[in-house]
């Protein structure tokens, strides 16, 4: 056989073929064997279909995949589409075609890219969220939640899209732009359905720290949830019995309130302010209604705001202060109000210096020097507070509100900076909700048995541009009668967002025919939770934030069986063009995988995915560097040129080189350092390369570690080998720890962690032959001359370090 002819298309297609003829990667519940359920973040099907980013993360899915199925587990790993949204819908209105068909028509496309790769994806368990038979059970949530009084309708101000022309969470909202289409938002006010996801605050919280996330994810969701604990205190406006409550996280400083600052749209300003002041009020509400709320409470931006004129009593001292608005402080969070303390908070005291406002110390650090150009912030001595001067400040936080409440003035209280959660869009593409708007009675759900509710049959579903959704104009689908009464009636005309769908999906793969429920008992306490989840870090406080809320929710009610979805998250890096920028249609440097694919085929775009970097860092496309990934799987194939194969000795290094391998690409797997374990196969290779024979045995054992990377070679090589069942039916080899073990290690020697010396020793030399080693050595003898050894600090195989 000719080892230099590797017809990688006629592989591919050959081993695609028999995955999917003999049912090899379908899972079904078995008792008997541990389950392991992997899942990626399912795909939006864009028009542009896949590019060469997009593959990174179900690469490293699927090799983790096939790892654990080889070593014994029972793995679930599906896919499917997150198919309604407001991209195939903008999409289909510019093409003029129905959005159902442009989604029918892109997942088709996606799927084929995806099974090109060769993913080991149980297709039987595809999911589509636009699918009837799939998002009746997203109503079916939807009505639990508003039964249980979780969703509801409410005015609201909300980020409007001029150009997607719809509401928008705050989570979609960037800077103050729609993270979806960069257009610059507006804040309206609209009805909207909401789901009160603050309910479940606390929980979302306490639970993140038995997760198995990144920190920076971790740390994402605790900042949005933004719990603080702190006091709310009343103060009295002038001249007047009303009261304004603020939140403040430091009671101790208030001493040193100099003036208060209310949110622009707080309705006490509605009401109060003079009419000499309002024009420049309502100017100034009208240049803050632009903006989003991460916007508004950006620490560097430039601080604006307007004297209001009022008048506020400090509760303690008495003394008059004024009332400013400013857009940095938020309607949504705490009571739209605070105490503005510019002696100890710097964006108060940032105000303070634009509006030539006092700033009065009440908190000194223990040597007295308070700093003259910034706020100081931290704990210390309370000064300029009356009975509470010379209080360690930290005790008085406590003093303080036991005083207030004492009065009547006050009293401990904990905020969350989290917003219950916008839930309708104003777009057709989406769920439709199913409820119906009841002159007589009112807001009425639909049974669960009509569900699912479908869109309309239309072919016209444009949106108006008014902020009704272009349901509200469909009158032979609005006008229904009424379930309870069965009076006249009107069906809700807002649809759910796109991330509805995708709350739950997980759940659906593990029994997606089930017509009767969600998903059986068995197979929910079988298969759940997800064992790890794989995708993208910008979804950190939307969909997985969401997905958790939904989760409790159905955990309350019993349906699943933990608290949380997703037991191990890790996040995939970006994959820049070649010319280091994002990949966009817009700037030309899209990289098509089917271009790529046909050059080289499906291992090599695999193993260079995972060759490009560590998994979750930025990483750059390179057409000269898969063109070594591409030389390697080559010599894979070289090496099995049968005059070379034969016997079943194995030289000494040839055996520790094996072990050494089949560790390290055991322990990348695991651990998501994909590159590196490339790279110790790519040395075993050369190694293998350079002998004359070659034991089947050690060929055997490469292309079972291997495998998981380049599943279609490897099968092709087994098969050749004489293996008559898949390569994936086969045991993952196990390592000997005393071959795997160096047997000669570098040692470097440090004198007060500097570095002095390096040795070359056995691997198991003991504590005192590695002293004599060090102390014989000339060069660590000159750092030691005079001075006396206090400290040995010996790390067995990793350095020595010497404190003198």
């Amino acid at each position: 056989m000719q080892r230099d002819d590797f017809d990688f298309k006629r592989i591919d297609e050959k081993w695609q073929n028999y995955w999917e003829a003999n049912e090899l990667n379908q899972r079904s519940i078995d008792p008997l064997r541990v389950k392991y359920y992997i899942l990626d973040m399912f795909p939006y099907p864009s028009a542009e279909g896949l590019h060469v980013g997009h593959p990174e993360g179900y690469t490293a899915s699927d090799i983790v995949s096939r790892y654990q199925t080889m070593n014994g587990y029972n793995v679930l790993h599906p896919m499917g589409w997150d198919a309604f949204g407001l991209p195939t819908e903008n999409y289909a209105i510019k093409m003029k075609i129905h959005p159902q068909k442009a989604t029918e028509h892109n997942i088709a496309n996606f799927r084929r890219q995806i099974k090109r790769l060769g993913f080991s994806y149980d297709w039987s368990r595809e999911v589509n969220t636009s699918d009837p038979k799939y998002f009746r059970w997203t109503q079916w949530i939807f009505l639990q939640l508003y039964r249980k009084d979780l969703a509801y309708i409410s005015e609201a101000a909300i980020n409007f899209c001029p150009e997607c022309k719809t509401g928008l969470a705050n989570e979609e909202v960037s800077s103050g732009h729609c993270e979806r289409c960069g257009s610059t938002i507006e804040r309206r006010s609209m009805k909207q359905w909401m789901l009160k996801i603050t309910a479940y605050a606390d929980r979302l919280l306490a639970d993140l720290d038995s997760l198995d996330w990144p920190e920076k994810i971790k740390a994402m969701q605790r900042h949005w949830i933004g719990r603080s604990e702190g006091a709310e205190i009343q103060f009295q406006l002038k001249a007047s019995s009303e009261f304004l409550t603020v939140f403040t996280t430091r009671p101790d400083t208030l001493f040193g309130a100099t003036y208060l600052v209310l949110a622009p749209e707080h309705p006490l300003l509605q009401s109060n302010i003079s009419e000499a002041f309002r024009p420049s009020y309502e100017n100034y509400l009208k240049q803050m209604q632009s903006k989003s709320d991460l916007e508004r409470t950006e620490l560097s931006k430039e601080k604006t705001g307007i004297n209001t004129g009022l008048m506020a009593i400090h509760p303690i001292s008495g003394k008059e202060i004024p009332i400013y608005a400013s857009d940095y402080v938020l309607m949504s969070y705490g009571t739209g109000s605070i105490m503005a303390v510019p002696a100890h908070d710097q964006r108060d005291y940032d105000f303070a210096k634009v509006f030539a406002l006092p700033i009065i110390p009440v908190i000194q650090p223990e040597d007295g020097l308070i700093p003259e150009d910034r706020a100081y912030e931290a704990e210390g001595i309370m000064i300029n507070s009356d009975q509470f001067n010379g209080m360690p400040s930290e005790k008085a936080k406590k003093t303080i509100v036991e005083w207030l409440e004492k009065e009547g003035k006050g009293k401990n209280t904990i905020q969350y900076r989290l917003r219950d959660w916008v839930f309708s869009r104003q777009r057709f593409w989406g769920e439709p909700i199913p409820l119906v708007h009841c002159e007589h009675c009112g807001i009425v759900p639909l049974s669960e048995n009509d569900l699912p509710l479908e869109l309309p049959k239309v072919d016209h579903y444009e949106p108006s541009g008014t902020g009704e959704s272009p349901l509200a104009t469909m009158e032979a689908w609005v006008n229904t009668s009424c379930p309870h009464c069965k009076g006249p009636a009107k069906r809700e005309t807002n649809t759910m967002p796109q991330w509805a769908g995708s709350c739950w999906y997980y759940i659906r793969y593990i029994d997606p025919k089930n017509d009767q429920e969600l998903a059986s008992k068995e197979a929910i306490n079988y298969w759940l939770p997800v064992d790890l989840y794989i995708g993208g870090a910008e979804h950190a406080v939307l969909h997985l934030l969401y997905a958790r809320f939904w989760h409790k929710f159905l955990f309350d009610l019993g349906i699943v069986n933990t608290t949380e979805p997703f037991l191990k998250l890790r996040n995939q890096g970006m994959v820049l063009a070649e010319d280091g920028r994002k990949m966009s249609k817009s700037l030309g440097n899209v990289i098509n995988p089917d271009e790529v694919l046909d050059q080289y085929g499906a291992d090599v775009v695999r193993c260079y995915e995972m060759f490009m970097g560590p998994f979750d860092q930025e990483s750059l496309w390179s057409t000269q560097a898969i063109e070594g990934v591409n030389r390697f799987i080559r010599k894979v194939w070289a090496l099995f040129d049968p005059s070379y194969i034969g016997g079943t000795e194995n030289s000494q290094d040839t055996l520790r080189l094996m072990h050494k391998t089949i560790e390290k690409v055991s322990h990348d797997i695991q651990h998501f350092s994909f590159n590196t374990a490339i790279s110790s196969m790519m040395i075993l290779v050369n190694h293998l390369g350079k002998s004359e024979r070659r034991s089947k045995q050690v060929l055997e054992t490469l292309l079972q570690i291997l495998s998981p990377f380049a599943p279609h070679l490897c099968e092709e090589l087994w098969n050749q080998l004489g293996h008559k069942k898949s390569i994936f039916l086969s045991t993952w080899p196990k390592f000997d720890p005393e071959l795997a073990r160096d047997e000669q290690i570098e040692m470097p020697v440090q004198i007060n962690g500097k570095l002095r010396e390096k040795f070359m020793v056995s691997a198991d030399i003991s504590e005192a032959e590695l002293k004599d080693l060090v102390l014989s050595s000339e060069k660590v003898q000159q750092f030691l001359e005079g001075r006396e050894v206090r400290k040995w600090i010996l790390i067995p195989g990793r350095l020595v370090n010497i404190v003198v």
